[in-house]
């Protein structure tokens, strides 16, 4: 029987394959973009505010920092303390053209080892998680041309 995908944070991303963004929104007074998104107000203290509109962001950019995670998170990172702990890469990316850094995922298979500050990534779609019945999504950064 097939997973339910089930976003891990509802709005924040959408899409499938090379249509996958991540989401965000942008003031119409200021131009100022947020992620993760904002709903109720331009958080610019130089703007009087305007309607937010959702936008996509930048598929790709350039690693700003990174390290990796060698301990479970506490809650709410969702994980089953019953299965050994496998330690994953978290990268802060600068998103192409909103120049903002948004943190994130390492695509599985890639390691601090595989990264350099500057080196190119995009966005993917990734599981943060899964049981029986539902998998839930995310999004992972993975460095351009590779797949794992």
């Amino acid at each position: 029987m097939p997973h339910t995908r089930t976003p891990a944070v509802a709005g924040w991303f959408d899409g499938e394959g090379d249509g996958f963004r991540l989401l965000g929104t942008r003031c119409s007074a200021c131009a100022s973009v947020y992620f993760p998104r904002e709903d109720l107000h331009c958080r610019n203290p130089h703007c009087t505010g305007g309607p937010l509109e959702e936008v996509p962001l930048s598929r790709s950019g350039r690693i700003w920092s990174y390290t990796d995670s060698r301990y479970r998170p506490p809650s709410p990172y969702v994980s089953n303390p019953e299965l050994p702990w496998e330690p994953y890469a978290l990268i802060a990316v600068e998103l192409e053209a909103e120049r903002m850094v948004v943190l994130g995922q390492t695509a599985p298979g890639i390691t601090v080892a595989d990264l350099t500050v500057g080196m190119e990534v995009e966005v993917v779609p990734g599981v943060l998680d899964e049981d029986a019945e539902t998998a839930w999504t995310t999004w992972h950064w993975r460095p351009t041309g590779v797949t794992v």
